[in-house]
């Protein structure tokens, strides 16, 4: 909101002739899918806006873009990356960042590098951490690297099923781990694979942008 609001002084301040004025009204996802519907809808009925900034994940965008199409409100996500948001293909959403898919290229790229022949996604069990594997599977397939196992963390999982998973990983000859999950998870993710050793010289860790945009 700071921003938001830094953003319309400056705006305001170098157009002066502009004499309407852009009201930000403000709604609670509470971090929630259900919650960031409620908020929608509320903001839609009781203040009348004209557009959405928001959702701020990709199954919450899912849920508004069906609610944005109904009343004929724009939705605006800078931080919906879920590459099957795509297939919507509704004229009331805007992505205004790249989806995930994108970064499957790079990845592509490192590991072809190396010479790795195999790699094991890690990912969250929810639409988001599954929306980007079709990518990273075709990816690897066209420079034949192997997909042995894939490692899928529930987004509520306790540091014991945490640590039972990596224990599997561990267990395997591969050293090649590409991690897509929300940061909040990841952070307690690795402070597990670094107890256990799963951090030491030999093994590869390629994290996505949903880890590295807000794991400081």
């Amino acid at each position: 909101m700071l921003c938001i609001n830094m953003s319309l002084d400056d705006f305001y301040s170098s157009r002066p002739q502009f004499q309407t004025r852009l009201v930000v009204s403000v709604g609670d996802s509470r971090n929630d899918v259900i919650g960031a519907a409620a908020a929608a809808l509320e903001l839609i009925n009781k203040n009348q806006v004209k557009a959405i900034l928001g959702p701020w994940t990709s199954m919450q965008s899912q849920f508004l873009v069906e609610i944005g199409q109904r009343s004929q409100v724009p939705i605006v996500s800078y931080s919906a990356t879920g590459p099957f948001l795509t297939s919507l293909r509704s004229p009331y959403f805007l992505r205004a960042t790249y989806e995930d898919s994108f970064q499957v290229h790079a990845i592509k790229a490192i590991i072809k590098l190396f010479g790795w022949r195999e790699a094991v996604p890690v990912y969250i069990d929810n639409t988001f951490g599954e929306g980007i594997i079709p990518y990273i599977s075709d990816a690897l397939q066209e420079i034949n690297v192997r997909i042995p196992y894939r490692s899928v963390i529930a987004l509520n999982a306790t540091d014991q099923e945490i640590y039972v998973e990596l224990l599997k990983m561990m267990a395997m000859p591969t050293r090649v781990f590409i991690v897509h999950m929300y940061s909040s998870l990841a952070s307690r993710f690795f402070t597990k694979a670094k107890e256990i050793g799963l951090m030491k010289p030999g093994y590869v860790w390629i994290l996505t942008n949903g880890v590295t945009d807000d794991l400081s």
